[in-house]
């Protein structure tokens, strides 16, 4: 059996006691990601910067287990707005912009709590 592995995320923390990730063998999985600021801790008012918040602890999830986003097979986006998709698509297109090679991607309309207009989880499998 393979051993789980809690992954934390400096600049990142959830109010409960869980980690960024957690991973099995090759597999990743998030909790939340949302789009707190990696400095501060504050929830920024606007969805531009929130998104491009959590497009930040993707990346800096990715980097501190080995991989990059190009490891991740799935990503599931919590909105508060679903016309914020502009937003998410701007981060989306900038972070994967081959069209030939995106993870799959869901779109969920949400009631999020603190501020947050976006949660995103995500389904990576690393090849180290």
């Amino acid at each position: 059996m393979a051993e789980r592995t809690s992954i934390h995320l400096a600049g990142f923390s959830h109010v409960n006691p869980i980690p960024a990730a957690s991973r099995i063998g090759p597999f990743l999985a998030t909790g939340a990601l949302t789009g707190r600021d990696p400095e501060t801790g504050e929830m920024p008012a606007d969805a531009d910067t929130q998104f491009a918040n959590v497009f930040g602890h993707v990346r800096a999830l990715m980097a501190e287990v080995g991989g990059s986003t190009d490891d991740i097979l799935k990503m599931t986006f919590h909105l508060t707005d679903p016309d914020d998709r502009e937003a998410l698509n701007r981060e989306w297109l900038a972070t994967f912009p081959d069209p030939e090679s995106r993870p799959a991607r869901q779109a969920i309309a949400a009631r999020l709590d603190r501020g947050a207009v976006v949660h995103c989880d995500l389904l990576a499998v690393l090849s180290n």
